[in-house]
């Protein structure tokens, strides 16, 4: 009996007692079998050194990880919540107004003669027109009706070579892209399709920890602002058909506008607030021509491509939102305006780019299998917020033999 407790004693000694060689205390990857283990799955306590390990131990365990982390998301998500009530008045609003607008038969804007002279190849101008004319060409201009004409860009983040975007340890991008080709440098038409095409730059230098830019911990909602920040970059660029350097004060003051986190330092709790406050936007009068609803889900999808690609595309993505945000700062020194209204723009911007640098820099330092759960999440939501259109039954009544309504940008 006294020799079984001794044993117990030294056995306990020897548990609490420091080891005497770090190695021999870690685990070997299970995966690999080559590195030492670091993490630790939290679903089968499985032991892995790397992300890449990580996928491979079990594709069941990791879809299974990621579905419980929706299913809890959506547990958050009450089926009469305010967010809820809310879309559904913004969806009624939307509708009503689409259906009043559709009652009148479409009129052409122009003459039968001015319309056979532009399709003979004949030029025409403003005195050309007649003031019935010119007033009902203005409007098409104002309400976005023109934008039917203009060819759709194509996304950045929908080109195959943006799914294979590296940037350095540090995050300032491997290597910068330089142009020797004569024609396209002395071409401004050409030069200009080149920047609105290609995949944005990463950080031209390093980006700082978090802890060198504060103390306190980041904001445990900070990935819900992300949405609401990803949501006015995919707007503003749709809106400008990609090129925002055409009007770089301009497309900063519709980013703003859209972006409550940004432009009114907003904070929303929730990826489903930040959502709907953004559509909300979209449907309104302001912003309604540009198609509305069926536009907002379009955008709400450029968000989940984005942020499916990972944490380079979305720094890259993050990068050229700031660059637009600085232009536009700049720009506004040339603009003649009130010296109280240039203060409170410039204050604005300054803002909304201290907010995105930091929010860079805190999304570089996460995780890389962060980004599709986050993904996921703001897909399950876009399909929440179509059933909610389908299902409120204001879409298809009395609209049978109605026209739609005009789309700026539609994918087909």
């Amino acid at each position: 009996m006294e020799r079984d407790v001794q044993v117990s004693e030294e056995a306990a000694a020897s548990a609490s007692a420091p080891s005497s060689s770090f190695a021999e205390t870690r685990v070997i990857c299970r995966v690999c079998q080559k590195q030492f283990a670091q993490y630790t799955c939290p679903r089968c306590n499985s032991r892995y050194c790397s992300l890449t390990c990580y996928k491979g131990h079990s594709v069941q365990c990791t879809e299974l990880f990621m579905r419980e982390n929706v299913t809890e998301e959506l547990k958050q998500i009450q089926p009469e919540d305010e967010s809820k009530r809310q879309m559904l008045d913004i969806l009624k609003r939307f509708h009503l107004e689409e259906e009043m607008e559709s009652d009148g038969e479409d009129e052409s804007m122009f003459s039968e003669e001015l319309i056979q002279k532009v399709i003979s190849g004949d030029g025409i101008s403003l005195e050309d027109l007649s003031d019935d004319e010119i007033k009902r060409f203005r409007q098409a201009l104002a309400s976005g009706e023109l934008s039917k004409m203009i060819q759709p860009w194509t996304p950045w983040w929908k080109n195959p070579a943006a799914k294979s975007i590296s940037l350095s340890h540090d995050g300032s991008q491997l290597i910068k892209e330089m142009s020797t080709d004569v024609t396209t440098l002395s071409d401004p038409t050409t030069a200009s399709e080149s920047i609105i095409n290609e995949i944005p730059e990463g950080p031209e230098s390093p980006l700082p920890s978090l802890k060198q830019l504060t103390r306190a911990e980041p904001s445990p909602l900070l990935t819900v602002h992300l949405v609401d920040i990803l949501y006015s970059y995919c707007f503003t660029l749709r809106l400008y058909n990609g090129d925002w350097h055409s009007d770089p004060l301009g497309a900063s003051t519709v980013a703003l506008s859209m972006s409550k986190v940004m432009g009114e330092d907003a904070k929303p709790e929730t990826i489903s607030e930040s959502l709907t406050t953004c559509i909300e936007e979209t449907c309104s009068p302001v912003y309604r021509h540009t198609g509305g609803f069926r536009f907002a889900i379009g955008l709400v999808e450029d968000i989940v491509t984005i942020l499916s690609l990972g944490g380079n595309a979305l720094v890259c993505a993050l990068c050229d939102f700031c660059r637009l945000i600085q232009a536009g700062e700049s720009m506004l020194k040339e603009e003649k305006v009130g010296k109280t209204e240039r203060a409170r723009s410039s204050h604005k911007l300054r803002a909304a780019d201290r907010k995105l640098f930091f929010i860079t820099c805190w999304a570089h330092e996460q995780p890389a299998d962060a980004w599709p759960s986050l993904a996921r999440i703001v897909e399950v939501e876009k399909s929440s917020l179509e059933e909610l259109d389908s299902g409120s039954g204001l879409r298809k009544a009395g609209r049978k033999n109605k026209p739609q309504s005009k789309v700026l940008i539609e994918e087909v």
